[in-house]
Order: C-alpha cells, then sequence, then structure tokens
C-alpha cells in the first residue's frame, strides 16, 4: 500500500538538509503518535552502553516494531525527532547516520538534538517519530 504521507521539499531553503522540510497526510489519516522509542532489549536492560550508532540502530528496531503494532511501517512516518545524549557533535551524526540510512528515501522532517540526559541508565539515543495512514 502506497504511503498518505506527501514529503515536502523547498527550493527556497538549503538543500543542504538531509530531510524533507515538511510532510502532509490526507484529511482522513489516522495519526500516529509513537513514545520515544529507545535502546532496551526484551528484558529492558539499556543495550550497546558506550556505543550512539548500536544504540541507534536498536532504537530503529523498537520504532519498526511500534508502527507495525499499530498498522504502519517506516514510510508512513510524518516526523522524527532524534534525541543524543551528548554535547559532541560527531555523535549526534552517528546516531544520525543510522536514523538517516534506516529511513532511506523517505527522509521525513527530522530534528536532531543534543540532551542532557535520556531516562534509562546508560541510554544514549531516542527517537520519537509521528505516523500517519489511511485504513
Amino acid at each position: 500500500m502506497a504511503s498518505a504521507v506527501r514529503l515536502i521539499r523547498s527550493s527556497s531553503l538549503s538543500d543542504v538538509a538531509e530531510y524533507a522540510y515538511a510532510a502532509t497526510a490526507p484529511k482522513d489519516a489516522r495519526l500516529i503518535f509513537l513514545a520515544g522509542a529507545c535502546p532496551l532489549d526484551d528484558d529492558g536492560a539499556t543495550v550497546a552502553p558506550g556505543d550512539y550508532v548500536a544504540q541507534a540502530a536498536r532504537c530503529v528496531e523498537t520504532l519498526t516494531t511500534a508502527l507495525a503494532d499499530a498498522g504502519a511501517t517506516l514510510r508512513d512516518v510524518i516526523s522524527t525527532r532524534v534525541l543524543v545524549a551528548s554535547s559532541c557533535q560527531s555523535d549526534l551524526v552517528a546516531a544520525w547516520e543510522v536514523v538517516r540510512d534506516a529511513f532511506g528515501d523517505h527522509d521525513v522532517p527530522s530534528t536532531l538534538l543534543g540532551v542532557t540526559v535520556l531516562g534509562y541508565d546508560d541510554q544514549l539515543v531516542e527517537i520519537e517519530a509521528v505516523a500517519a495512514v489511511v485504513d
């Protein structure tokens, strides 16, 4: 099934961004608001302490599962927010590259934030998302 999400690009803004600047969904779309996907294993322990890339990959897996449980896929995501517990830009970029690659050409509007701390012990990355589907 085709995604209900339409990505909007702007020729008036920089083309340096690795994502669309906006996205829309039709008025009959069902919006899915996902809690932050965390890098936790099946027992609730944080995976890969100290590893931004591995934690971002686990967050994408968690996000993908939560989407599937809600009847959606990554292609239905309309926006993301990637939170990285670091003040070092290279750590943010390392996590971002994992998320960017997971979404491929469905480069939804995204915000990348460096934060002081996240909710679980040893947690470095969290991904929030909103999706839209037409049932």
